[in-house]
């Protein structure tokens, strides 16, 4: 059985954005159905809806965060510096591993807003050269931190 960085691996290479990929392989462990989950996600993929914002990956795994550590009460400020804490330490480690949280950062002279740019990314294989390693370091990441 694979584990999780290869499973969300394996949903990026499918037809998943990397957003959904990260979470959805939390979900049991999160206590969210998949379903809900995959729809929550599905605006965070290519740096938000491809406007190469914050990497896909990193939405994802804040989304996880929340979703353990995040407030549900208004009184709850203890839960929110949780969760800010970890979201924090989330996206320092992984921009020290792969030199940013910005997509268009990771994904340089690629503009996927556009078809020319959605295909040389395609034809370039970014995907398994940048995509697929930060979706398996934002799971690695998450199940240390989480």
């Amino acid at each position: 059985m694979k584990n999780k960085s290869e499973k969300a691996a394996a949903m990026v290479a499918g037809n998943w954005n990397c957003a959904q990929s990260v979470l959805g392989v939390f979900c049991a462990d999160l206590g969210i159905d998949r379903e809900t989950a995959m729809k929550l996600a599905s605006g965070f993929g290519a740096g938000m809806a491809r406007r190469q914002e914050v990497c896909g990956a990193v939405s994802g795994a804040i989304m996880a965060v929340g979703l353990r550590h995040g407030q549900a009460r208004e009184d709850d400020k203890a839960s929110k510096e949780t969760a800010y804490r970890l979201t924090l330490e989330l996206m320092t480690r992984f921009e020290g591993e792969f030199g940013s949280c910005l997509c268009r950062e990771l994904l340089p002279g690629i503009d996927l807003a556009t078809e020319a740019g959605h295909q040389r990314y395609k034809d370039e294989g970014w995907s398994e050269k940048v995509c697929r390693p930060c979706v398996r370091g934002a799971v690695r990441i998450l199940e240390e931190i989480l």
